[in-house]
């Protein structure tokens, strides 16, 4: 990979963009500066508060679920690892004895499992760069669709086909690659925080997550128009023909959402500095990608909660 590549093309802030990006917390996930702390909330769930206990599920939900989404790259299959997780950490709640903060412990109970949970059907696929690369270079360039004939606005479906196509480029990391890309450099967590979370040294997350940019950004230098004009792919181009492959479905949008969170707004301790570096931008990119809004699924966990089954919800032995 070259020391010095071109910076990405400019990104164009239009009126719709502007108009639908909602800035709030500058907090990433793994940071705690909440009124409640989550200790607190922890010792009132396993004292049998069903209100403290949905409150961690709704302050924790929307991260657990944007960490799955970008892993299997599918909301259904994103919503029930999410569903799983969650009700991983709520019967094993009652043997949680805060000798960790419980943010590191939820979050590597989510790490665990989306690294080792069944495949996603994109995951099926085996996608690799070659690969990928073929299939876009085969994908026509098209005209984008006659606004009466799609259920959205325009521009939400270019902003679907340019967040799919960059979160299918994840699925061509392997599982580990994925995970340490997107905790080290969407969500731009430290290498002590993602070495806790994914239970390997400071060091070895680092190599990690270093193998994954040097092969991500290689592709994206190569094929991606988003990051080197010499490249022809554009993603308005190939909207239409991601709508004819399957990959968008203007009724069914995946990433897009009219009520835009960006990921940047969370992690912006680090933006700046990332714009200053030619071969950082790439960062930029995954950054400005919305959080995806998740159902709440604490209504779900409690009708899963009052099966027998899961009724040990506190027991320290379950």
């Amino acid at each position: 990979m070259p020391s010095s590549l071109p910076p990405p093309a400019p990104q164009i802030q239009n009126s719709w963009q502007r108009k639908r990006v909602i800035m709030i917390s500058k907090r990433i996930p793994f940071e705690a500066d909440d009124e409640i702390a989550d200790e607190d909330l922890v010792s009132q769930a396993q004292a049998g508060e069903w209100k403290a206990l949905e409150a961690l599920i709704q302050r924790h939900q929307l991260w657990v679920f944007n960490i799955a989404i970008r892993m299997l790259n599918s909301r259904e299959d994103a919503e029930d690892a999410t569903q799983e997780i969650l009700l991983k950490v709520v019967t094993k709640l009652g043997s949680f004895q805060q000798r960790s903060a419980f943010r590191t412990w939820l979050y590597r109970i989510a790490v665990n499992h989306l690294l080792s949970t069944r495949e996603s059907a994109a995951e099926r696929q085996r996608m690799s760069f070659t690969n990928m690369e073929r299939e876009m270079a085969n994908m026509p360039d098209r005209e984008l669709p006659d606004p009466r004939s799609v259920p959205v606005d325009l521009p939400l479906l270019v902003e679907e086909a340019r967040i799919s196509c960059m979160v299918g480029m994840l699925l061509c990391l392997d599982r580990r690659q994925r995970m340490a890309f997107i905790l080290g450099e969407v969500f731009g967590v430290t290498d002590r925080v993602g070495a806790e979370l994914m239970e390997v040294t400071a060091a070895n997350f680092r190599q990690i997550l270093a193998r994954s940019r040097r092969d991500l950004y290689r592709f994206m230098n190569d094929t991606c128009g988003l990051v080197n004009r010499a490249n022809p792919c554009r993603c308005a181009r190939k909207t239409s023909s991601f709508i004819a492959s399957g990959f968008v479905d203007p009724a069914n949008l995946q990433f897009a959402d009219e009520r835009v969170q960006q990921v940047h707004a969370h992690a912006s301790d680090r933006l700046a500095e990332l714009r200053e570096l030619a071969d950082r931008q790439y960062a930029v990119l995954y950054r400005e990608h919305p959080l995806v809004p998740v159902p709440d699924q604490a209504q779900r966990l409690r009708q899963l909660l009052a099966e027998p089954a899961v009724q040990h919800l506190f027991d320290p032995a379950g």
